[in-house]
């Protein structure tokens, strides 16, 4: 990471506020919330200790997370993310975001393909981690028994988001 500025920033949704942390090199974190700050204390350090300069929310963001919620789902797909972990959450991660728009995973079927069959409670572990939920669709991990399982922001939310993304392939 370099030493750059880290900028916040908060969106209308349909499920309410959308706050982002955001850097020159990508989102540090972002979420469900109105209140930047908060999203400012899960972060490692160094980011943690330094204070974002509210700003408008930087391109390709906006319009990014704007056609999404407009029902071009796949727009969000690309956006650059800043995320720290160990090896596997990075594996975690980077297969999370091949989990196509509409679709689900198990955590079990989410640690194989990231590398480690069987550890399923460690993909759990870094669904609850990613400090970057809808850019990097943890909504779109599940229970093996077909549940929806948890998600930080509340079932409803990861339901409307999985109800969203499969109603704009039917658009």
């Amino acid at each position: 990471m370099t030493a750059q500025g880290m900028r916040s920033a908060t969106l209308p949704t349909p499920l309410g506020p959308f706050s982002l942390l955001t850097t020159e090199d990508g989102i540090l974190a972002a979420g469900f919330t109105a209140d930047p700050a908060a999203l400012r204390a899960e972060l490692p350090a160094p980011w943690r200790d330094r204070e974002p300069v509210p700003a408008a929310l930087p391109e390709p963001y906006a319009s990014a997370l704007a056609a999404y919620f407009d029902g071009d789902v796949e727009a969000i797909d690309t956006l650059p993310v800043v995320q720290s972990g160990s090896g596997f959450r990075m594996a975690a991660w980077r297969e999370m975001r091949r989990v196509r728009p509409g679709t689900t995973v198990s955590y079990q079927d989410l640690a194989a393909s990231a590398g480690r069959p069987g550890a399923a409670r460690a993909a759990g572990a870094a669904c609850a981690y990613n400090l970057v939920p809808l850019v990097v669709p943890c909504h779109r991990i599940r229970r093996s028994d077909g549940t929806l399982g948890g998600y930080y922001y509340g079932l409803a939310v990861k339901r409307w988001l999985l109800d969203h993304e499969r109603g704009a392939g039917r658009r």
